[in-house]
């Protein structure tokens, strides 16, 4: 058996060893990391609310009114009024019949899982599904089967072969790439076969359709069986925690049975107003995916013009991919040493010879940061 020293030695020669970031500062178009002041490029907080005034006070009359903690799980004594308010208000803008609050997205697509299928029901994968779509299919304990990558053709001839489907599941954005599932395809064989469709929806959210409700609202798709969703609070919206909504017989087969919702302490109440403050926000402020598409837009003419080769991606996420682990650590080394933080991103977070710059964008960046990006890019090579 190797050991852990020797694990973490090989780990290192192989340019695939991650360390943390210790930040300084709050969430924003800068950081602070130890002494330097950094443009970041990498964050999530794609709306930029995750240092919002608003939501800031919102979670501070929240612990007031409720205190720091839970204290328990949902189903003894920890279900606050805030969190029920905060549940109809996400069924509401989803477009849901109910919703259902869990610790973390991952926490939610795991018990959606082990929920919903049994032993010998069948599991299908998009191949580049997040790591929580793929834990939690595993720990769920069905057949898996991975299909490629957003091909609905390759899944309906799987399909045709699975002796009892149960689900399938993907990304509506995926994290790494940027692109968006071909969700009504998909929704159709699920129909087609019997099983349901889990979208994982962390990317989308706040971000795509009109009003910001997401994927299925920029596909022009109704949340209604056979799917269902599941969206994060940490990225557009700014907070933390994550939710399932649906149709009623689903959530409450959810809090009948999702081992993940049941054994775990809820989260703070102060939290679940937070996340109130900042869906009012998302509702209210469209200007801020307005202008998310505008820089989005304008760095993807800047990279063409300097000859950067894109994935085709709309929305916020915005990878270079630069082939070799070394490559995308060498790359991200140098704009830092610009004063730009874009992490590099390496197997097994992306598969073999995609190591990449993952550049991500909020409405809080100017024009002028995309152009200082563009700038130290093109001196990366």
């Amino acid at each position: 058996m190797k050991t852990l020293e020797a694990e973490l030695s090989r780990r290192r020669a192989q340019k695939l060893y991650r360390e943390r970031l210790v930040l300084e500062s709050p969430q924003g178009v800068e950081v602070r990391v130890g002494a330097q002041t950094l443009l970041s490029f990498c964050s999530n907080d794609y709306l930029g609310l995750a240092n919002d005034p608003r939501v800031i006070a919102a979670f501070q009359q929240g612990a007031q009114r409720y205190g720091v903690g839970a204290g328990a799980s949902h189903l003894v004594s920890g279900h606050s009024r805030a969190h029920h308010a905060l549940e109809e208000e996400l069924a509401d803008f989803t477009g849901a019949a109910r919703a259902l609050l869990f610790s973390t997205g991952y926490m939610a697509n795991l018990g959606v899982m082990s929920a919903l299928t049994e032993r010998h029901d069948s599991i299908f994968e998009d191949r580049l599904n997040h790591a929580s779509l793929i834990d939690a299919a595993r720990l769920a304990r069905a057949r898996v089967t991975r299909y490629p990558h957003a091909d609905v053709a390759r899944l309906a001839e799987i399909l045709k072969h699975a002796p009892r489907a149960g689900l399938v599941t993907t990304d509506a954005v995926f994290s790494m790439d940027g692109d968006i599932a071909p969700l009504a395809g998909l929704a159709g064989l699920a129909s087609e076969h019997g099983a349901r469709l889990l979208v994982d929806d962390a990317h989308g959210l706040g971000v795509l359709g009109q009003n910001g409700r997401g994927t299925l609202e920029h596909l022009g798709m109704p949340l209604a069986p056979p799917v269902i969703l599941m969206g994060t609070l940490g990225k557009a919206l700014g907070v933390f925690g994550a939710f399932v909504a649906g149709e009623e017989a689903l959530i409450e087969t959810l809090i009948q049975r999702a081992r993940t919702y049941i054994y775990t302490t809820a989260l703070p109440p102060a939290v679940a107003e937070a996340v109130r403050a900042s869906l009012r926000i998302v509702r209210d402020e469209g200007w801020r995916r307005d202008r998310l598409r505008t820089l989005v837009a304008r760095f993807r003419a800047g990279a063409e013009r300097l000859g950067l080769v894109l994935l085709a991606s709309p929305t916020p996420i915005q990878p270079v991919v630069l082939g070799t682990a070394e490559a995308a650590l060498a790359a991200s080394q140098r704009l830092r040493e610009r004063g730009i933080l874009v992490p590099a991103i390496r197997p097994p977070t992306v598969p073999e010879g995609s190591a990449r710059l993952r550049i991500t964008f909020s409405a809080a960046h100017e024009e002028k940061h995309v152009d200082r990006l563009l700038d130290a890019l093109s001196n990366i090579s």
